[in-house]
């Protein structure tokens, strides 16, 4: 078992950061083979690890009283005394000064704007979901997808490059479906939970939740499929070979949805992505698909 202080940071929840890493990915091959390029965005993922963290911890603290009267959130480091308010606070703190430290290492983008905007945006964006965007329906979960697009603005920004269009829509779309899932999954433990388990829950119900799921399913499948074939994607890479991976990504879906109607699972993506096996096989061969079509294979081959 994690020490406290470690629990209290969510490590597994850093998953979702290497979003960050995704503009290098699809970048031409010239730059994925650059030191400094992968410097910059492990110093951005680590400004990111260091804010997203920072956000935990706040919550936890300011959240603590009403967390141990909760049937699963008791047992947290904060709510259940393990990890002392005093203790968290200058944790919290020390986060913080990490996110703008590493966000200060990344160099400053061609037209002059500094790296740190980003992280500090994210900040921004989630201290006002935490104490006021939280109980808005639907917003909430914008929200949290708005904080996605935001990892792969700040990878780009981190190699100076410009994100896809399409990439940001296919990462809006695919986000704001894995929140309205989590949703559906809160919402079906209401009565385990001995109420509602967010402000905005008596707001929605299932067949809502349904009606948005389904067609943002659809809309992130086609989102990422045009941008395997987009021009800027085929001028980039020399080719539309993404186009093979479409599968992968689709059945990736449709298996999250199995998992949220038929297992009652969802509540957590970053565990889920790391428990189902299914979801870590199309996961990896999503990865050695792309390494495949885009780095071992020479355009033309």
């Amino acid at each position: 078992m994690m020490p406290p202080f470690i629990e209290a940071m969510r490590p597994h929840q850093w998953v979702k950061n290497l979003l960050v890493l995704a503009p290098l990915l699809f970048t031409p091959q010239g730059l994925l083979y650059q030191p400094s390029a992968w410097l910059q965005v492990l110093l951005a993922f680590a400004a990111f690890c260091c804010a997203a963290s920072s956000i935990y911890l706040l919550n936890d603290i300011v959240d603590r009283v009403e967390d141990a009267r909760h049937p699963k959130k008791k047992s947290r480091p904060i709510a259940s005394g393990r990890l002392p308010v005093g203790v968290a606070r200058v944790q919290l703190l020390g986060l913080l000064a990490g996110a703008f430290g590493f966000g200060w290492l990344v160099p400053p983008t061609t037209a002059g704007v500094p790296f740190v905007v980003w992280p500090l945006a994210y900040l921004a964006l989630n201290l006002a979901y935490s104490f006021w965007l939280k109980r808005l329906v639907v917003i909430d979960c914008m929200c949290i997808a708005l904080g996605f697009q935001l990892r792969v603005q700040t990878g780009a920004a981190a190699i100076d490059v410009d994100a896809s269009h399409w990439l940001l829509l296919c990462t809006f779309f695919f986000s704001l479906f894995l929140a309205f899932c989590k949703r559906y999954e809160e919402l079906s433990r209401q009565a385990e939970a001995s109420g509602r388990t967010r402000a905005t829950m008596s707001e929605y119900s299932a067949s809502f939740l349904s009606m948005l799921i389904g067609p943002l399913a659809a809309l992130s499948i086609l989102s990422y499929s045009l941008y395997t074939v987009s021009p800027e994607t085929v001028a980039t890479h020399g080719s539309d070979r993404l186009m093979f991976t479409v599968p992968i990504v689709t059945y990736g879906v449709f298996r999250y949805l199995f998992l949220v109607y038929r297992r009652s699972e969802g509540g957590d993506p970053a565990q889920l992505l790391f428990r189902d096996l299914p979801l870590v096989v199309s996961g990896l061969a999503y990865a050695a698909l792309v390494v495949v079509l885009l780095r071992v294979m020479p355009v033309g081959g």
